[in-house]
């Protein structure tokens, strides 16, 4: 810019602020109070721009931030796992929330998670779900019975949860011709947490059917005992995300974990 020009910009900015930023003598001048001032904020100005920029095309995948939710089951294996992954990185930041199947697509559809793992394909036409692993269900009874027998199982009696029916529709209705619906078995206890569960199944007060990774992460596994029936049946756990919404690095990463860890 000609010196013209600097001085007009200058005078249009102390006419707009109402202040004096500098004092001309001749060919120097030196800045006033408010023009030192002007000059030390407008450098931070300046400074968080640059940064802004540089932030905004950030995206490296193992920073930042990372929401999901998953249901109980597949969660008990992620979720230590997702510890481990931070661990290594300790810049990558994981909120994990266990949800059941319908929260986690409305969340998906609200954007309050990044992604989310479903036993089901989503009910939004927004949300994209893609199966990536199969999760067998198993009939779980106290240790030492050996009979699964139709007449054992009534015995037994059922510990429920909030699946309870539609996995004993799945495991039950496939393997047992008395079955009919989760009414014809005496419910003897009940619980919705899915890490507790077995307990009163490890105390011998009934039976239940559950995922397998929810069997596989429960702490006294000699207490309880893994039937395998005649005809198997496995849930399909999908990755549901907005299918407008692309995928940051960090998100990529955790996929790729997530599948890795499934698989193993």
């Amino acid at each position: 810019m000609t010196q013209s020009g600097v001085s007009q910009h200058l005078l249009k900015l102390e006419q707009h602020l109402e202040q004096t930023l500098i004092i001309r003598q001749g060919k120097q001048f030196v800045l006033t109070d408010p023009g030192l001032r002007l000059l030390r904020d407008a450098r931070e100005v300046l400074s968080a721009i640059h940064k802004l920029e540089h932030h905004i095309g950030f995206d490296v995948p193992d920073e930042g931030d990372v929401r999901i939710m998953t249901p109980g089951s597949v969660g008990l294996k992620l979720y230590p796992l997702s510890l481990d992954l931070q661990q290594l990185h300790p810049r990558l930041h994981v909120d994990f929330r266990f949800a059941p199947n319908r929260d986690i697509d409305n969340a998906l559809i609200n954007d309050a998670i990044d992604i989310g793992l479903m036993t089901r394909p989503s009910v939004h036409s927004e949300i994209k779900t893609t199966a990536i692993t199969k999760e067998p269900l198993l009939l779980v009874t106290p240790n030492g019975i050996n009979d699964i027998g139709w007449q054992t199982l009534l015995k037994l009696g059922f510990i429920a949860h909030p699946d309870s029916a539609h996995h004993a529709d799945l495991l039950l209705g496939a393997n047992y011709s008395e079955y009919r619906s989760i009414s014809s078995l005496p419910q003897k206890a009940f619980s919705n947490q899915i890490g507790l569960i077995l307990e009163p199944v490890s105390r011998g007060l009934g039976f239940t059917v559950l995922p397998a990774f929810a069997v596989a992460a429960f702490t006294h596994q000699h207490s309880i005992q893994v039937h395998q029936l005649e005809k198997p049946v496995s849930e399909t756990v999908f990755l549901a995300e907005h299918h407008l919404k692309p995928r940051p690095a960090r998100v990529e990463n955790l996929i790729t974990f997530i599948k890795t860890s499934l698989a193993g």
